[in-house]
């Protein structure tokens, strides 16, 4: 399978005609329409519904929409590496890809990145949010170099450093809410409410030891990937959001507080790589950059 033709592909299913594809690639129609069903026939599958007669649209069988998935990866990794290969060895220059769940720790990153931008300015971050299973899924894939997890690290796929901070866990509310009244959050408080919680599943495992009940047993209304949503399902007066501290604005006019949970409960985070990875220059200045920050120095 040609890279080529994944463009073709790829094109077809942006367009959503055969048509529009062929005239933003500067080829002919049949021209295309023989590489893709030339590639269906390699594949052995069908990839695309061709309209009828009277509608020039296609769409995306389920075989098609893998494909399309797959082929975006590939095509970021291969221009990943032409970017990083064509760099000269006297500039460093070059993009740095950092995943990472929602934290204040980010913070950090904020500063190394700063830090090294008065020496080299060209280097570039991109930060992908998602949780630990999204950021595994995209460091295990090689589109990211970074991530930045909650919990414990498999030490035979990563390299890692454990971070000097932890999150604290706490319930996000209206200011008017009942519960808004106390300091600290029990889990008896939250046993008879409306409850919005993380979709990862090592946080909710934690959860449910810290509820004392099975979450089955709770009023779960909703789940969260990422808490900005969660925040804006609290402020429509859903439920209460169980979440981490400093992450959505709390203070000056917000209608939303942000209470800890007691016991309390902390989250730890590492940043990890993958073993044996080899880091592109600008990648190898960001590392030795987060090294030194006082913060992490210290502990190394």
């Amino acid at each position: 399978m040609e890279l080529r033709v994944l463009q073709y592909f790829l094109a077809i299913a942006r367009e959503q005609s055969i048509v529009k594809a062929a005239k933003s690639l500067h080829l002919s129609q049949p021209t295309l329409s023989t590489q893709i069903k030339a590639m269906e026939k390699e594949l052995g599958k069908q990839l695309l519904i061709r309209g009828t007669k009277g509608s020039r649209k296609v769409t995306l069988t389920e075989e098609g929409m893998i494909l399309r998935k797959r082929a975006e990866e590939i095509l970021n990794l291969v221009q990943k590496a032409q970017r990083e290969i064509s760099l000269s060895d006297k500039v460093i220059v070059g993009d740095v890809h950092i995943g990472t769940g929602e934290t204040d720790a980010v913070r950090i990153i904020a500063k190394a990145a700063r830090e090294l931008y008065k020496t080299y300015p060209g280097i570039h971050y991109h930060i992908s949010s998602g949780n630990a299973q999204f950021v595994i899924e995209q460091l295990d894939k090689g589109l990211i170099d970074f991530g930045i997890i909650f919990g414990p690290i498999d030490q035979t796929k990563y390299n890692f450093i454990e971070m000097p901070f932890k999150d604290t866990w706490g319930v996000l509310m209206l200011q008017d809410s009942p519960l808004a009244a106390k300091a600290a959050i029990s889990p008896e408080d939250l046993w008879n409410k409306p409850l919005i919680i993380s979709q990862q599943a090592n946080a909710q495992g934690g959860l449910a030891a810290w509820m004392k009940k099975e979450l089955s047993e709770l009023e779960i209304v909703a789940t969260y990937n990422l808490l900005f949503n969660a925040s804006l399902m609290v402020e429509e007066g859903l439920g209460y959001a169980i979440g981490l501290d400093k992450i959505i604005h709390t203070s000056g006019n917000s209608n939303l507080c942000f209470r800890p949970l007691t016991p309390k409960k902390e989250a730890g985070m590492s940043i990890i790589w993958k073993k044996y990875q080899v880091f592109s220059k600008a990648s190898e200045k960001f590392m030795q950059k987060m090294k030194e920050m006082p913060e992490i120095a210290k502990i190394l």
